[in-house]
């Protein structure tokens, strides 16, 4: 793959991302009914959703950041463990196929992202 592909293709994945990562920070630290409405079907405190959402915030400035790369995996890290706790919710509240599946698509999402940083990565310490 050409570097200006691998460029390209990791800021157009991160910055889908860090958009999808923002707004469903800024729906918990506001904490939207639909938030609450899933919460409460999960039988989790509403207490956290402002929690998480400015996690979920800080983790967006820490992806977009260009000092500090070693933040940027435990963001990758923090990320791959909220959609993994998301999908084993949904298991366990024995919820729709559908429902499930989510938290495993973003997560593969995640991942392809995270495999492009890397290569970003190598081809600017190569330069």
């Amino acid at each position: 793959m050409k570097p200006k592909t691998i460029k390209t293709t990791y800021w157009i994945l991160l910055i889908l991302l860090c958009a999808f990562t923002t707004f469903d920070g800024i729906g918990g630290v506001t904490k939207q009914q639909a938030g609450v409405d899933v919460l409460n079907h999960l039988g989790y405190p509403i207490y956290l959703m402002p929690l998480f959402g400015v996690l979920k915030l800080l983790g967006v400035f820490a992806l977009l950041q260009p000092w500090y790369q070693g933040i940027k995996e435990w963001v990758f890290a923090g990320l791959a463990f909220t959609f993994i706790g998301a999908a084993v919710s949904h298991i366990c509240a024995h919820d729709t196929v559908v429902e499930t599946i989510m938290p495993l698509i973003f997560l593969a999402y995640l991942l392809v992202t995270r495999s492009f940083w890397l290569k970003y990565e190598a081809l600017k310490n190569a330069a």
